[in-house]
């Protein structure tokens, strides 16, 4: 079917959605250190499988993505491995992911549009963790057809378990990672 045989409804429905791969954002955590410093700055390693993108293995990552393209961030710990008493180690999870805005001076502020649609956090809650599988959390969204081609940073707000209580500590990315948006 080519697009000149779509009806306009079908036509509008998903403009710039395509069939493409998509994009996963792994960030790494070092619970400990993160816990112990209050901080993400020495404790946090993001990279994906964009291409073109840069600051892999770092926290200032640049994700080279489409206009209609699905983003994943995927969240976990450095330790992921089961304890010999069974036990999992703590959980790293975003709570939330915060486009800054792009004027000079306002990198610190929320930015009024939105760039994509969020799927918000999904993955198996802790509490139906299978003694045989690790469990990691991630958090989906779709890069809105709309959005103006550019570079859009962005803050984590991560929440991390705290081992042996049940307190959680709410730590924002410093060093922002980036979105470079093209076009369509």
């Amino acid at each position: 079917m080519t697009n000149s045989t779509l009806t306009s409804d079908e036509q509008k429905q998903n403009p710039g959605q395509l069939n493409s791969v998509q994009l996963n954002i792994v960030t790494l955590v070092n619970m400990e250190r993160a816990v112990a410093s209050g901080s993400l700055s020495d404790a946090m390693y993001m990279m994906d499988n964009s291409i073109g993108g840069s600051g892999q293995g770092t926290r200032q990552l640049e994700t080279v993505c489409k206009q209609g393209q699905v983003l994943n961030w995927i969240i976990r710990p450095i330790d992921m491995e089961r304890r010999p008493d069974g036990t999992w180690p703590p959980m790293p999870k975003i709570n939330n992911i915060v486009v800054l805005d792009s004027e000079p001076g306002d990198e610190e502020h929320a930015a009024e549009r939105k760039l994509f649609t969020e799927l918000k956090i999904y993955g198996m809650p802790d509490r139906m963790r299978s003694p045989l599988t690790p469990v990691y959390y991630y958090w989906a969204g779709t890069v809105l057809s709309t959005a103006k081609p550019g570079v859009y940073k962005y803050r984590l707000v991560v929440e991390l378990e705290q081992e042996h209580t049940r307190d959680k500590l709410y730590l924002n990315t410093v060093d922002h990672p980036s979105l470079r948006v093209i076009e369509v």
